[in-house]
């Protein structure tokens, strides 16, 4: 299951985790983040150990969504030791997300 950030604890959980970190943007009311959630949450469980799969509901974490300028929903960001590496904007496969996060 993708863990849960939020504004209060996404710079402890996200910026300084030991391991690289996929974030899904999302929102409720957004069809295609509804498409992305149950991918989201098997790559969770099938990279559980090596990286840190969660989410974002934007509408409940306005801060960290303006932060990182996200405008487009789903947007999926790694990041790796605190730091951005890579960005997708809308639906993405399971197998799209796997190839970035082990690549």
């Amino acid at each position: 299951m993708a863990h849960i950030f939020n504004d209060d604890n996404f710079d402890e959980e996200v910026l300084r985790a030991d391991k690289p970190v996929l974030v899904d943007f999302f929102a409720e009311w957004c069809g295609p983040c509804k498409m992305l959630a149950p991918v989201i949450d098997e790559l969770a469980t099938e990279m559980e150990g090596t990286v840190l799969i969660g989410k974002v509901n934007v509408d409940e974490s306005p801060n960290t969504a303006g932060k990182y300028g996200v405008q487009s929903i789903p947007t999926l960001i790694v990041f790796k030791k605190g730091e951005e590496v890579d960005r997708m904007v809308g639906f993405q496969s399971k197998e799209a997300l796997k190839a970035k996060l082990e690549g």
